[in-house]
């Protein structure tokens, strides 16, 4: 077997807790799902894996340590990354104004659009693949044969755990929102929480330095 039976075990459950401790990804996927439904928690799980099969990718083909040799390149990304995060902000606080102006249920978001988000705001933070760098090899045998194929084998166990974990907490965030949607004051502040959530990751991205 490519990785050790032993090693698998250990690995998804080190990738359990990983995913169990709130971080910016799981407070996305709960913002979204408050915001637009169980659906749109979902797809944006949905989406933050597909991000993260990417950086397994570039982590798998080396990239990661190219982009971690140049600082310069690392911090575009990460400032750039913050940034959206802010324009997100900016969109949810003010859909809680519209609200405040026109009373009345608001249609949710394109399920498209909440995928798109949810992988841009994945891939903006170059933080993903430092952490796979940092973890990943820890769990790596080169005896045992390619290394960038158990990258990609970690990976992919790694997704699968985290999606569990995340689509649930987007789908009981979309149930919660459901139960309180379509009162205009509570549709108000789910907007105000998501613009929050979005601000305070923007400004961790910005500032929490590698």
């Amino acid at each position: 077997m490519l990785v050790d039976p032993h090693i698998v075990v250990t690995f998804c459950l080190a990738a359990l807790v990983i995913s169990v401790v709130p971080g910016p990804d799981m407070l996305f996927i709960a913002a979204t799902g408050l915001a637009s439904g169980p659906r749109a928690g979902v797809l944006a799980a949905v989406g933050m894996s597909t991000g993260l099969a990417v950086h397994t990718t570039l982590a798998a083909l080396g990239l990661g340590a190219l982009l971690n040799a140049f600082p310069t390149v690392f911090d575009v990304i990460r400032v750039a990354g913050a940034a959206y995060l802010v324009y997100l902000a900016v969109t949810s606080f003010l859909a809680a104004r519209r609200d405040q102006d026109v009373p009345g249920e608001e249609p949710r978001a394109p399920l498209g659009r909440v995928y798109g988000k949810a992988v841009l705001t994945n891939l903006a933070n170059p933080k993903v693949i430092a952490f796979y760098l940092a973890f990943f090899p820890q769990f790596v045998d080169p005896a045992r044969g390619s290394v960038t194929a158990q990258f990609f084998f970690l990976g992919a166990l790694f997704i699968v755990v985290g999606l569990s974990v995340d689509a649930s907490a987007g789908l009981l965030a979309g149930r919660l929102g459901d139960l309180v949607r379509g009162r205009p004051a509570v549709q108000r502040w789910l907007h105000r929480i998501s613009g929050t959530v979005f601000a305070a990751l923007a400004v961790r991205l910005a500032t929490d330095g590698r």
